[in-house]
């Protein structure tokens, strides 16, 4: 069932920020929690650009809101005291071309923590994101020597290798397809079982619940 509103307004809304926000990915710095936006759905990213500034309670969900109420002791630096522990600093990579925050490094053991509010799976996206995390801890000098997600919800711990060549191959294909997607991108097309899970399948044109 389609949902409410026309189709055609949703394309013009897109459109007119489309060619803005194409420009700024082009441009400017990429922000590395848009890869795994990217890995999910493409359009993600131009949704999340969009709607940016408005109150995140209009299209946030359940999920969304407890992931970052998990991260709220790490986005105000007070999940530990230990001057050896940095928490939610900023990072970037000039070769990569990204910038972001992390969520742990542990200076004395070299291990770099990403933080999720449940893990079932390591996604494609995790791993892209922990990747360019750790390259870019690598570039402004510190020695990482294990990477790793935790799960709050569960208390489990995911470690996983540190990137090889190969995986810095995969991460920079990603980034360059981040900056040539272009919204209008006529061979895209829905992956149900995704968009059903989407906070912005509501703004989408694309997104058909028949």
């Amino acid at each position: 069932m389609k949902k409410n509103g026309s189709n055609s307004h949703k394309k013009l809304v897109l459109n007119n920020g489309a060619n803005k926000i194409k420009k700024h990915l082009m441009e400017q710095n990429l922000i590395i929690s848009n890869i795994n936006d990217f890995i999910f759905c493409p359009r993600s990213i131009y949704f999340h650009n969009l709607y940016g500034n408005y109150d995140e309670h209009l299209y946030h969900n359940t999920s969304q809101v407890q992931g970052r109420i998990s991260h709220k002791t790490i986005d105000e630096k007070k999940y530990t005291t230990r001057k050896a522990m940095l928490q939610g600093i900023d990072i970037y990579s000039e070769e990569l071309g990204v910038i972001g925050k992390i969520d742990l490094f542990d200076m004395e053991q070299g291990i770099l923590t990403e933080r999720k509010n449940k893990i079932t799976v390591v996604y494609d996206g995790y791993l892209l994101q922990i990747y360019s995390q750790y390259f870019c801890l690598i570039e402004m000098g510190y020695i990482v020597k294990v990477i790793r997600f935790y799960s709050i919800s569960d208390n489990k711990v995911y470690t996983v290798d540190i990137p090889s060549k190969k995986e810095k191959e995969w991460l920079l294909d990603i980034l360059s397809k981040v900056r040539q997607f272009q919204l209008q991108d006529k061979s895209f097309f829905q992956n149900k079982n995704k968009c059903i899970k989407c906070i912005y399948n509501q703004l989408c044109d694309y997104y058909n619940d028949d």
